[in-house]
């Protein structure tokens, strides 16, 4: 039987090079009916863009005939909410709060957060701490995970009133941060916190490595307000296991069925990484097609 989750794709999935425009037509080409787009330090979607930019990005998607389905950012790695200076934790509430405003504008209902770190590999180890340099990330420092916890959890209870009163949810992924790393504890962070504006936004391909992802999507249930599909290959250990959907160890079907199970229908994003060496835009027909079957739109 068909699932009933909407079909989205992350503009971070896109050669980076191309304009805005390009990837929603090129998404909206694909047979993609939603895009998550992104929060960056600079551009149509910035830390500093108008309201006026915001909404021509708006308005760009609904004369293309694409939803913005969600909005990301990557400046968590750089502004942490568990990160040892206060000025750092500081700027990430800013970022959050801006991230909300810039939601509600753009007729989002939920962004992506990444609730902090206790430690992160994929980032630069030799980079020193200070608050007023953007070249900070969070990677560089260890957080003592009780601490981390604690930083997080306060964090999230602050700027909970904010995403009620502006209607967006604060998204909380689960991404390689060495935080978070079980769905019961997942579970019981969300539920000490007690808002039904801080949620779970559950990256089905990002446990793959140490986890079963229909646990997670069993467990955390209706606290999931919004998700990201990956595909990844545990013999490969590291960034290198990410591969196209289909590809890797996720069992799609019984990833389905747990959605299914839990009365999930929202929005389910590709979130893949542009690799193709050549002919890139292929990738993201590719990840459509792929979608179409894991979303049971047609037969195997």
């Amino acid at each position: 039987m068909r699932s009933k989750l909407h079909k989205g794709i992350n503009i971070w999935s896109f050669d980076q090079s191309q304009p805005l425009e390009t990837c929603m037509r090129l998404a909206k080409d694909a047979g993609f009916e939603g895009i998550e787009l992104a929060m960056a330090k600079d551009g149509p979607l910035g830390l500093h863009s108008s309201d006026e930019e915001i909404l021509a990005v708006k308005k760009l998607a609904d004369d293309i005939g694409i939803q913005i389905c969600s909005l990301a950012t990557g400046l968590y790695w750089q502004y942490s909410l568990t990160a040892n200076p206060p000025e750092i934790r500081e700027q990430a509430k800013q970022v959050v709060r801006r991230q909300i405003d810039m939601a509600a504008l753009l007729g989002v209902d939920c962004i992506l957060v990444c609730p902090g770190t206790v430690g992160v590999d994929f980032r630069p180890e030799d980079v020193v701490p200070d608050a007023n340099d953007v070249t900070f990330f969070a990677g560089s420092e260890v957080i003592d995970y009780d601490v981390a916890y604690d930083r997080s959890q306060a964090a999230l209870k602050e700027l909970a009133p904010y995403a009620q009163e502006k209607g967006v949810i604060i998204g909380i992924e689960n991404i390689w941060n060495k935080f978070l790393l079980s769905p019961m504890e997942f579970r019981t962070f969300l539920d000490e916190i007690g808002s039904d504006y801080v949620g779970a936004f559950l990256d089905v391909g990002n446990m793959v490595l140490y986890g079963y992802p229909e646990h997670w999507i069993k467990i955390l249930g209706k606290r999931i307000k919004k998700v990201h599909f990956k595909d990844y290959r545990r013999d490969a250990k590291g960034l290198a296991g990410f591969v196209d959907l289909l590809a890797g160890d996720v069992d799609w079907v019984k990833v389905v069925d747990a959605f299914e199970a839990i009365g999930y229908e929202g929005w389910a994003s590709a979130e893949m990484c542009p690799t193709y060496r050549l002919y890139t835009n292929q990738m993201i027909y590719n990840a459509s097609a792929a979608m179409d079957c894991i979303l049971r739109r047609k037969e195997n």
